[in-house]
């Protein structure tokens, strides 16, 4: 393969498609749909694969909206991720319409500028990100089976290929007591509310004790009817996020227990509901990081040096990253500006988060250029992969 000729092409491919690209940001901009209901992102997406020669499966892994888009049956399997969903009430204010936007343009570069059997190329069509729901599912189902390296970028403030993200753990609590008027007969009721509260009283109690890299964050999803009836009813979900699963898992369970301890002061009855799907931290692989920072160069692009342990969220990319060799860089869109916020969801659509599209679309066809011209490299990169 003459790689210097493949990435010339790559690049002149995605400055050609450069409209259609960014409309598909834009399309997915003003037709916001949350988690498992992003029913138009996923037949525009699909669409276009398609239009391209591009082998689809729909609904795959028992998910509506997940699809899988396949090229070539030779070579490298390099999957390419496009999430879709948006935040409910803010749209997409975490920028997934210029990670699916970014996934399509790569994905149609090296549909065209690879010779035939260098790489088989995949996009996977990922729901409900902000859920943590699709990319798990879509493990569970085998999907990344016959995948040998996962890619997709993010927008953000800055530009950054190593980005550290927390793992997650979702716990919902429901406090079963007994209505009455608070006024005319309070002593006949057990408020459940009182439960939640108390709840959240123990965390924060607890907060003080936790390691620096903990997060324990929720909220109150079911408080009462009416200010002169005892609550019988009220509910409450916490996340809980930690650098690793251990720690996750321990603090998971003095949170729990918090959750316990107001419920037998309030005389309530709980019930604990947890999420199987827990969050993995992101595996950060440095070879195959290296690579991508190596397009950059080639770009002229300047990365912004930003701590990677700095602003860490979390998200199912990183149980991806535990089963395939993944990176999940993120791409500028405008200084200053933080995700699920609504400045963030404006600027996707602005002349940097044009620029967004286009930077994503090629760096990722680059980087999967490269790896399917050098066997070298996917071994230091799956090497690295095994031994840690």
């Amino acid at each position: 393969m003459d790689i210097a000729a493949v990435k010339n092409a790559i690049t002149r491919l995605v400055e050609e498609r450069k409209a259609e690209l960014t409309a598909i940001s834009e399309e997915l901009y003003r037709c916001p749909e949350t988690g498992l209901k992003e029913y138009k992102s996923a037949a525009l997406l699909a669409g276009m694969l398609e239009r391209e020669g591009f082998v689809l499966e729909r609904g795959v892994a028992g998910l509506e909206t997940a699809f899988r888009a396949s090229f070539g049956g030779e070579g490298t399997a390099i999957a390419l991720l496009a999430e879709m969903d948006a935040l409910p009430e803010l749209g997409h204010a975490c920028g997934h319409n210029i990670i699916a936007a970014a996934a399509i343009g790569a994905a149609v570069a090296l549909r065209h500028a690879l010779p035939e059997g260098a790489a088989r190329i995949i996009v996977l069509g990922t729901p409900a990100e902000e859920l943590g729901i699709g990319k798990c599912e879509l493990i569970k189902a085998g999907v990344f089976r016959d995948v040998d390296f996962a890619l997709m970028v993010h927008p953000s403030s800055k530009r950054q290929v190593i980005k550290m993200y927390l793992g997650l753990a979702k716990v919902h609590f429901t406090y079963f007591g007994k209505s009455s008027h608070a006024a005319a007969y309070p002593e006949e009721g057990v408020n459940a509310l009182d439960g939640a509260i108390q709840t959240f009283n123990g965390i924060n109690a607890l907060r003080q004790h936790l390691r620096q890299d903990v997060r324990v964050h929720g909220i109150i999803t079911q408080g009462g009817v009416a200010p002169n009836v005892i609550p019988e009813r009220a509910s409450c979900s916490f996340y809980v996020r930690a650098d690793d699963l251990a720690e996750v898992e321990r603090v998971k369970k003095k949170v729990v227990a918090c959750a316990e301890g107001a419920a037998l002061a309030t005389g309530c009855r709980l019930q604990v509901d947890e999420d199987e799907r827990v969050l993995a931290p992101l595996k950060i692989n440095r070879a195959f990081s290296a690579l991508y920072s190596r397009q950059l160069v080639y770009l002229g692009l300047d990365e912004s040096g930003a701590p990677a342990d700095k602003n860490k969220g979390s998200s199912d990319i990183g149980n991806v990253s535990q089963v395939v060799p993944t990176i999940h860089p993120h791409v500028p869109i405008g200084e200053g500006i933080h995700i699920h916020g609504e400045d963030f969801a404006r600027a996707t659509i602005s002349a940097l988060g044009k620029m967004a599209v286009l930077e994503g679309a090629m760096t990722l066809a680059l980087t999967a250029a490269e790896l399917a011209a050098s066997p070298e490299q996917r071994d230091a990169i799956k090497k690295e992969f095994s031994a840690t």
